[in-house]
This record gives C-alpha cells, sequence and structure tokens, in this order.
C-alpha cells in the first residue's frame, strides 16, 4: 500500500503540496476499482467526493485553514443518510432512494473538510453477522476471499481492511461494528450508547443502535469521535454531556488498571482453543505489568442472545412498518390495489432474514405473548445491566474475545439462523447495557485475524480509547493481513 493509505501521512503530503486533494480521491477511486470483486462499495461518490476535493484544494491556495479531517477519506455503511445520495440499507425495497437530508455525523465530517468516498455494502438492514443477506450480493472479506467479513457492517470494515479508505463508519446494534472488525483485523468502536447522534440512521431497534468508526488507526478513531459525538438537537436520546478531546488523551496514561474477565466468555464451550490461548496470554502479560486482571462470575450468558432477539425483532417490526410500498421506495407491479400493495411490496422487497425478525418481532408484542416475551426480555435486560454495571464499579474494564473464532466460509452458516445469532454471543452484552466497547486486533487463528474486546464504563471513552492505544502498542501482531 501506498504512504497515503495513512490518514496522518495523508494530511502531511497535502499539508507539503506533495499531493492535492484530488489526486488523493482519484487515488482512493482506482484502489476500490481494483479491488470491485470484494463488492465493498454499492456507490462510490466521484462526483461529490472530488468536488469535495477540490474545495480542500482551494482552500489551500489560498492559504486558508482547513479541517481536521481535511485528507481523511470515509466510507459510509449503507443505512447511513447523506443529503443528494443515494440510500438503501442494502435492500431492494429502498433501491433507488435518494436521501433528502444528511445525518448528524455526516454534517460534522463534512464541516471538517472530510471526504465521503461511497456508500459501503450491508446485511439488509443490519440485520446479520455475515453480510450474506445484502440484495446487492455478499462481501468477500479482503485476508480470505472465500470467508465473511462479518456484518452487518462487512463493508464497512473490508473498505478499511482492503486499503480503499482511511476510515469507515458503520453502526452497531448487537455487535455489527466489533464482529466484523474482529473478522478484518481492524479496530471497531461502538460508543456509549447517547454518546453519538443517531439522526440519520435508518433505525433497527432503536433502544441499541449506535453510530461508530472503523479503522486501521487508533488515532484517528479518537480523532473522529470527539469530531462526531456531543447532543444534537435531533435525537433527544443523544447526551449533551461535553466531548473530551479523544486524541489529545490518547497518550495519558492513568496508572494500572483493574480488568475483569468473565469466566463464562472464556470458558464458553464454542469458543475457539487458539482465540482463548491468546486472550489468556494477553491476561497474563496485563498481570506482569502490574494491572489487576481477575475473573469474574457472570451467569447470563446464555440469555443474552434470546434477550436481544425479542427486544430487537420486535423493536424492527414497528421501525419498519413504514416499508409499505406506499410512500417511497419499492412498489410490486403486480399489485392491484390498496392490500396487494402492501402485501406484494413488502413480500417481494424485504430480504428472508428480515421478513423473518418482523414476524418474529410482531409475534412477541401480539396479544398472549407479550408479557410471556418482551416483557420478560425487558426484566432480564434489566438485569444484565445491572450485574455489568456491578462488575465495572469495582473493575475499569471488561476483556474478553470479540467474537468465538475467525472468519467462517461464506454460505456455511447461511441456512442456520441459531448459528449465525449466536456468532455475537460476546458482543450483544454491551448493546443490552449501552457500555462502550472496541475490538482490537490482538489474536489470530488460522492466520486469520480475530479482535479482542475491551467493554469500559458509561460514557469513558477517553480511557477505553487510551488503554486500547496501550494495548494496541503492546500486544499488536506484527503482520500485515491484508
Amino acid at each position: 500500500m501506498s504512504k497515503i493509505d495513512a490518514f496522518s501521512n495523508s494530511r502531511e503530503a497535502l499539508l507539503n503540496s506533495d499531493i492535492s486533494a484530488v489526486e488523493l480521491v482519484n487515488h482512493f477511486i482506482e484502489r476500490i476499482e481494483k479491488h470491485a470483486e470484494l463488492n465493498v462499495f454499492l456507490e462510490v461518490f466521484g462526483e461529490s467526493a472530488l468536488a469535495k476535493a477540490k474545495e480542500i484544494d482551494e482552500k489551500l491556495s489560498k492559504g486558508e485553514e482547513i479541517g481536521r479531517l481535511a485528507g481523511m477519506v470515509i466510507s459510509i455503511k449503507d443505512n447511513i443518510c447523506y443529503k443528494g445520495h443515494k440510500i438503501s440499507a442494502s435492500s431492494h425495497i429502498l433501491e433507488g432512494f435518494e436521501s433528502l437530508f444528511s445525518s448528524t455525523v455526516v454534517e460534522r465530517l463534512l464541516a471538517e473538510d472530510a471526504i465521503i468516498i461511497g456508500r459501503t455494502n450491508c446485511d439488509e438492514f443490519a440485520m446479520g453477522s455475515s453480510n450474506e443477506n445484502s440484495y446487492f450480493g455478499n462481501v468477500k472479506n479482503p485476508h480470505n476471499t472465500k470467508t465473511t467479513p462479518g456484518g452487518s457492517s462487512g463493508g464497512a470494515s473490508a473498505s478499511v481492511a482492503a486499503g480503499l479508505c482511511h476510515l469507515s463508519l458503520g453502526s452497531d446494534t448487537g455487535g455489527s461494528i466489533r464482529q466484523p472488525a474482529s473478522f478484518t483485523g481492524t479496530i471497531g468502536l461502538k460508543p456509549t450508547y447517547g454518546r453519538v447522534s443517531r439522526h440519520g440512521l435508518i433505525a433497527y431497534a432503536s433502544s441499541f443502535d449506535q453510530f461508530g468508526p472503523i479503522s486501521n488507526s487508533i488515532e484517528d478513531i479518537a480523532l473522529v469521535m470527539e469530531i462526531m459525538a456531543g447532543g444534537d438537537e435531533y435525537d433527544s436520546t443523544c447526551s449533551k454531556s461535553d466531548v473530551p478531546s479523544y486524541s489529545d488523551l490518547l497518550k495519558d496514561k492513568k496508572g494500572k488498571k483493574r480488568i475483569a474477565y468473565l469466566d463464562s466468555h472464556l470458558n464458553h464451550e464454542g469458543l475457539d482453543p487458539e482465540v482463548k490461548k491468546r486472550t489468556e496470554e494477553i491476561i497474563d502479560g496485563l498481570r506482569s505489568e502490574g494491572h489487576v486482571v481477575e475473573e469474574c462470575k457472570f451467569d447470563l450468558l446464555e440469555q443474552l442472545i434470546p434477550v436481544y432477539q425479542v427486544l430487537t425483532t420486535a423493536e424492527a417490526s414497528s421501525n419498519l412498518a413504514r416499508y409499505d410500498g406506499i410512500h417511497f421506495g419499492y412498489r410490486s407491479d403486480k399489485a392491484t390495489d390498496l392490500y396487494t400493495t402492501y402485501v406484494k411490496s413488502r413480500s417481494e422487497g424485504f430480504g428472508k432474514e428480515v421478513k423473518r425478525r418482523i414476524m418474529l418481532g410482531t409475534y412477541v408484542l401480539s396479544e398472549g405473548y407479550y408479557d410471556a416475551y418482551f416483557s420478560k426480555a425487558q426484566k432480564v435486560r434489566r438485569l444484565v445491566k445491572e450485574r455489568t454495571e456491578a462488575i465495572l464499579k469495582d473493575y475499569d474494564f471488561i476483556i474478553s474475545p470479540s467474537t468465538p473464532h475467525a472468519a467462517f466460509e461464506l454460505g456455511s452458516q447461511v441456512e442456520d439462523p441459531i448459528k449465525m445469532y449466536l456468532e455475537d454471543i460476546f458482543t450483544v452484552q454491551a448493546n443490552l447495557t449501552g457500555q462502550p466497547a472496541i475490538s482490537l486486533p490482538l489474536a489470530e487463528s488460522a492466520g486469520m485475524p480475530v479482535g479482542v474486546q475491551l467493554m469500559g464504563k458509561d460514557f469513558n471513552e477517553a480511557e477505553l480509547l487510551q488503554f486500547s492505544a496501550e494495548l494496541l502498542h503492546n500486544y499488536h501482531l506484527k503482520k500485515d493481513l491484508a
């Protein structure tokens, strides 16, 4: 890869007039075309990206100040609104739809002169763990094209792993940033729920969804986070608390940490032996460095996926009711009246997995089953949060594998939805509780990358990012798998 594939080098080259922003954009467009077989991008925003690049070049030529992200090329998941650009959530039902406004995060990034290069493929409406649920075909893992890049932000993580951009924005409902980051050897952060505005994100499950960045650089993630985060009048769930200068605090070490690992996670029967061994090596290493690392009991692991599926499908059945073949998007040409317009448009427009989750969600919310499923799941969610917070009251972080194993082969699990749902067994906890969590490329299995996850306290991304930087420095696998 070229040196300008790192943002710091791109920015330095821009400032030194070694390269123009237009040349930078063309460099990445060429790389995207070269790796078209990965099926990462649904659309390259060539016209608007070059227009933004020309704007940056003009500022530089006039000696004007450029934004903090000038020189950073970013891809966005195909469920993030960007005014005047198409967005489909990788679904047939939204094919051809153009967004009428930009998400808050996109506006904030553009204001700092970021260049948005295109929209990336994902599981339809962010429902999936392998990127095989997309209407536009599956994404391939750049490390081994026979394997999945993970999901639902598979295209986002693959765009970073393949060097097609500096950073990508994804969304995380149950691990959709961290799981693909684990499979592609990238860094993926799910911020605290409410730390980043959800305005302009196509909703899957509103009490779980969260924007987050994926990159090869913890410094880039810290910088983008301090720009994206903060209160927003368009999102009532977004916190108005002050946003720390994450990038400045990244090297601010605050002594030894207290770190917990959960017995149920590290001893899970589905955990790959190589991943377990590597996680234990890191735990032992942290102890030798003077950190306190202790085992904690957590007896709700087996309840996490069922609770997550009940609650998210319930919310999805409500959120996806608006896609009806009437207001916008796909409308079946086989419809003959109002009823068949609804039925045929939704039946033909949604994919198999999305229809499955809508039906499940409608069922758990139906009369006679609400208390048995939805209400009970909410109670268990409260228990999960209370017990997780109790652990984090005594410890700074919880460490675990991000995923039970490395990337699996495309097509190997697509016919077994239960097995696919279990791919998120280590990541859904942070979405149920709202805590921030990050996947770091610190392990491998059979030559493929696997992430190690850190979960922190609410709104404590600064310390989480700082300690992540320390782990990446001390335990980095010296291997370029991309």
